[in-house]
Order: C-alpha cells, then sequence, then structure tokens
C-alpha cells in the first residue's frame, strides 16, 4: 500500500484495456518467410554461342549441325554469326551437356 500511494500506482489488475494486436495476427498481414514473393527457379535455358575461333570452325561447326540438326549452309551461318543462340528453351542438363560439346570443340559458349 505505501509504494501505491507514494508512487501512485495501482496492484490492481487492469480491467477493460483494449489488447493490441501482435505482428503478424491482423488478417492479410505478412508473416516472416511465407509472405516472401517465392523465388522463380528457371526451368529452361538457352545455350549461347559466343566467340569461334577460326582455327576451331570446322570442329565447332560440326557440334552445332550435330546438335540443331541444321545443313552445312545453315549451320555455317549459325557459326559465322556468333554470339548466336544454339539452342533456346532447354532443360539445365541439356543445357549443360551442349554447352560441354561446343566447349570441347574449341568455343566459348555461355547458358543463359
Amino acid at each position: 500500500k505505501a509504494i501505491a500511494e507514494t508512487f501512485g500506482v495501482s496492484a490492481a489488475a487492469p480491467t477493460g484495456g483494449v489488447m493490441m494486436p501482435m505482428p503478424g495476427m491482423m488478417p492479410g498481414a505478412p508473416v516472416g518467410e511465407a509472405a516472401a514473393e517465392p523465388v522463380e527457379e528457371q526451368t529452361e535455358f538457352d545455350v549461347v554461342l559466343e566467340e569461334v575461333p577460326s582455327d576451331k570452325k570446322i570442329a565447332i561447326l560440326k557440334v552445332v549441325r550435330e546438335i540443331t540438326g541444321l545443313g552445312l549452309k545453315d549451320a555455317k551461318e549459325m557459326v559465322e554469326a556468333a554470339p548466336k543462340a544454339v539452342k533456346e528453351a532447354t532443360s539445365k542438363e541439356d543445357a549443360e551437356e551442349i554447352k560441354g560439346k561446343l566447349e570441347g570443340a574449341g568455343a566459348k559458349v555461355s547458358v543463359k
């Protein structure tokens, strides 16, 4: 009683108080990770022929024909037009395989 009188406080439990909602308790309020936008994982990749050394052009041309099924003339135009997409909208595994073949022939390749 002495403390209550000295400091002007009450030891009684508060009544009729308004309960403040905690963050995340309100409908529609974002909650941690669940509210974050899901990161869209890339499922389709493009294999781009970046650079063709002139001394490796024939070997690269053969690989491009094998991958694309193009005729000699079309494949030659593609190789000479580098940087050019060799294969578009392919799976990650397929893109890595194609990249390995082209790099093995001496080309500079990127997967996007």
